[in-house]
């Protein structure tokens, strides 16, 4: 079976939400753009923040699994992944069988200022004290997940949204 699906995968902040729904609609209409984050919050009823407070992280990725298990295998979608849906190599797996998987990135500069400029204050690594330390704690904790994970890679920073659309179409060979 060829792949026609792309999951983007990679830290917040990289564009995977705003990327994969412009990407979407490029593909054309049959394309529908899915956000496992989402489907986590309306399968719990709960926000992420929530989920992470009352039930711990790892009853979050047992969502994340059943989502990306569940999501892998429909056609013609564009998925952004949670930032941390690499940690678990079933999730990887799952992906893979239908999924062109590109990892995003930025700067963690770049991430930063899109934080604060896009006001998501709702993001845990905001509430540090040295939020950009963070970032590139967690950002290197992640790195060989992503690469292991990741078939193409592209940057983000200051590139335009449409240019990185193109570039995942062209490196997919998923063209309208």
């Amino acid at each position: 079976m060829s792949k026609n699906s792309v999951a983007l995968i990679g830290f917040m902040a990289t564009g995977k939400t705003t990327i994969g729904k412009s990407l979407a609609i490029y593909l054309g209409e049959e394309y529908r753009f899915i956000e496992t984050d989402q489907l986590i919050i309306q399968k719990t009823g709960k926000t992420i923040s929530s989920i992470f407070t009352e039930e711990g992280e790892e009853k979050f990725r047992e969502y994340e699994n059943e989502v990306c298990e569940k999501v892998s295998k429909f056609n013609k979608v564009v998925i952004s992944c949670g930032g941390g849906v690499v940690l678990n190599k079933k999730n990887v797996e799952s992906l893979k069988k239908n999924c062109h998987i590109v990892l995003l990135r930025a700067s963690p500069k770049e991430i930063y200022e899109r934080i604060i400029r896009n006001g998501k204050t709702s993001r845990p690594v905001i509430n540090i004290k040295d939020s950009k330390r963070e970032i590139k704690k967690i950002q290197k904790f992640r790195k060989p997940f992503y690469k292991e994970a990741a078939e193409i890679v592209i940057d983000t920073t200051e590139k335009k949204i449409q240019n990185i659309v193109r570039e995942i179409a062209i490196k997919t060979l998923l063209k309208t």
